[in-house]
């Protein structure tokens, strides 16, 4: 299937470029989200038309991110969980708990901006956690993770 895509997708392509997906991938996400649009004749010819402005929305939403970037850049949030004697967590550390502290700490962040990679955190300890806010801005927090006080 050939989309239009309206935006910049990670490893996909960026704002203008027709790319080749899978239709299940087209259909079912990157259109519905209007992210990506059918590559027919009709759609080309609108999408040139529009394409001063979508790039304009596409600059606003990049410096949005960027300044969210920076008052989320070198944060340090602190998560307690039940542990064992190992150090070993009853349970994990996921994308929505780390966001849910991030808020709790007074700074913006949804659970599908963070990146765990390796999965879920299973153990005590400091990591550094990935989040990324556009296809072009990333950037890191800390999260220590400690045993509940009983």
């Amino acid at each position: 299937m050939e989309i239009i895509l309206l935006e910049k997708i990670r490893n996909l392509g960026g704002l203008g470029e027709t790319v080749r997906v899978k239709p299940g991938y087209g259909r079912n996400f990157l259109i519905p989200n209007g992210k990506a649009v059918p590559a027919t004749k009709d759609n080309i010819v609108k999408f040139e038309q529009q394409r001063a402005e979508l790039e304009r929305n596409q600059a606003d939403v990049f410096e949005r991110a960027s300044s969210r970037a920076e008052q989320l850049n070198g944060i340090n949030v602190t998560i307690s969980r039940k542990a064992g004697t190992e150090g070993k967590l009853y349970g994990s550390v996921s994308t929505a708990d780390i966001a849910e502290a991030v808020v709790a700490a007074g700074q913006e962040l949804e659970k599908n901006e963070v990146l765990l990679p390796d999965g879920p955190f299973r153990k005590i300890g400091e990591f550094e956690v990935e989040v990324s806010l556009h296809a072009d801005v990333t950037t890191s927090i800390k999260i220590n993770i400690v045993a509940e006080e009983e």
